[in-house]
């Protein structure tokens, strides 16, 4: 069932775990390396194997990091516990996991995202990552392989936990949340963020309920989302299907699922376990986390811009609202230090923002690489604004810039694009007005709507070449005069 099908008969309720792996040299309870890629089983020892008389020390820089993503989504640090975990899976060699259980580091919070609204945050603690299993045959998955890899290099690595409120009540706003939270990290320097290393997983709890009700549902797990892709599709297919499910009389089933990207849909894993079912106790062998007030401070006093503030900069400078989808797209793309060059170069915020937003958001590669330098975006700007280039000849110049690098002057000229005189584009102006006195005699009347017929004369006649916000003030001086 579509979400077409159902209308605003039943609204989606939206909880996220986001599991981010922190950017620290070595891994949390141990001096192995935390390094993607390398051999499989290389970055191993007795701590993060579980061999019989191997005892953890807790990272310093993991703590110091896990107090930064605090700090950014406003939650309150506190001293903290960490417990065993107790589950058997083969990829975690001493079949438990050391966590924080009802006492994390980082309780509460907010984040705030693109679009105004804030999303509660439950908690962000602490934890050990698990390795990797790769299933071999059968298209990767657990039934149908013919046999299983684990690679322990993962094991060990320092995790936080970020699990939002039920907030969120689309597979857009799910998508919007993971993005800004990728961001916060990201500029926190806590994670690199990378979904496709694994170094940024999500599961997501998913219930539905009667448009208007208060009561929450029952949820479903799923996991296996490597791509913002996948949660918005996995979202809405299970979305849907609880709603199928409801509206036919039946009970939803409280569950873990997992995402089957090429089959976009939903598989029954296990009965969702309780807290109960992992027996947490306290890890004997690690004491009571208590970072001092001075330490939690001093995070919080270097935590640097985070994406929210950079917005309103830019939102500032160009004279629009902080949630447009412009300031969005240009903050997330990392490319607010061209709007504040363009501003340092007395250069349009705006049309800056819009050349951002629009041309080079639109030509980065996948990889969001690009050879345009500040100080000759802003001049391009520049040369756009006193009608030096086109609108079209500056997205030309622009295009050129973003793939190949080099200055808009030198570009311009390559591509043989010069401005055209004052005295060559009245005119212009006064050759298409004589020749369509029908239409200019209507203009001249007062219809504006005729301005737009005007100006794609005088850019036909140009050949594209003319200032066409130069055009439209000669027309309306023009009219003025009459």
């Amino acid at each position: 069932m579509s979400s077409e099908a159902w209308g605003e008969a039943w609204e989606t309720v939206i909880g996220l775990e986001v599991h981010c792996e922190l950017r620290t040299a070595t891994k949390l309870f141990c001096g192995c390396p935390n390094s993607f890629g390398d051999e499989p089983n290389v970055n191993v020892c007795p701590v993060c194997l579980g061999l019989p008389g191997s005892l953890p020390v807790l990272n310093k820089q993991a703590v110091e990091l896990a107090l930064r993503i605090g700090a950014a989504l406003h939650s309150r640090a506190q001293s903290s516990i960490f417990h065993r975990k107790n589950y058997f899976y083969p990829d975690m060699p001493k079949d438990y996991q050391i966590s924080q259980y009802d006492v994390p580091i980082n309780a509460g919070g907010w984040l705030e995202l693109p679009s105004g609204k804030q999303v509660g945050i439950v908690r962000a603690h602490i934890e050990e990552d698990t390795g990797k299993t790769t299933h071999i045959g059968g298209g990767g998955r657990i039934h149908e392989a013919g046999y299983s890899l684990v690679d322990y290099n993962r094991a060990g690595v320092p995790l936080v936990e970020i699990v939002s409120a039920p907030d969120i009540s689309s597979a857009e706003e799910a998508r919007e949340y993971v993005e800004e939270l990728r961001g916060i990290l990201v500029a926190t320097g806590a994670s690199d963020g990378k979904m496709e290393e694994g170094s940024l997983r999500v599961d997501c709890n998913v219930s539905v309920r009667p448009a208007g009700s208060e009561e929450l549902g029952t949820r479903c797990e799923i996991k296996n989302m490597n791509s913002l892709r996948s949660l918005g599709r996995a979202i809405a297919y299970e979305a849907a299907r609880q709603v199928e499910v409801r509206a036919g009389g039946g009970e939803v089933q409280q569950e873990t699922r997992h995402w089957d990207e090429s089959e976009g849909r939903t598989h029954s894993m296990r009965s969702k376990e309780e807290a109960f079912d992992y027996r947490y106790f306290p890890e004997p062998d690690l004491v009571t986390l208590s970072p001092s007030e001075d330490w939690v401070a001093t995070v919080r006093a270097n935590l640097g811009v985070l994406p929210a503030e950079r917005r309103r900069r830019v939102a500032k400078a160009a004279r629009v609202p902080a949630s447009s989808e412009p300031v969005s797209t240009v903050v997330r793309l990392g490319l607010d230090g061209f709007v504040a060059a363009a501003v340092e170069a007395e250069a349009d915020a705006g049309l800056a923002l819009r050349r951002l937003a629009n041309e080079v958001a639109g030509e980065l590669g996948d990889d969001g690489g690009h050879h345009l330098g500040r100080e000759e975006f802003a001049r391009l700007v520049s040369m756009e604004e006193r009608g030096e280039l086109t609108s079209a000849q500056a997205r030309s110049v622009l295009k050129i810039m973003v793939a190949e690098g080099g200055g808009p002057e030198e570009v311009a000229g390559r591509l043989g694009f010069e401005a055209m005189g004052a005295g060559a584009l009245e005119a212009v102006v006064e050759d298409v007005v004589v020749a369509n006195p029908r239409e200019w005699g209507r203009y001249a009347a007062g219809d504006d709507k005729l301005a737009g017929f005007f100006i794609g004369k005088v850019k036909a006649a140009t050949g594209g070449n003319a200032d066409l916000r130069a055009a439209s003030e000669l027309l309306r001086r023009r009219r003025a005069g009459q």
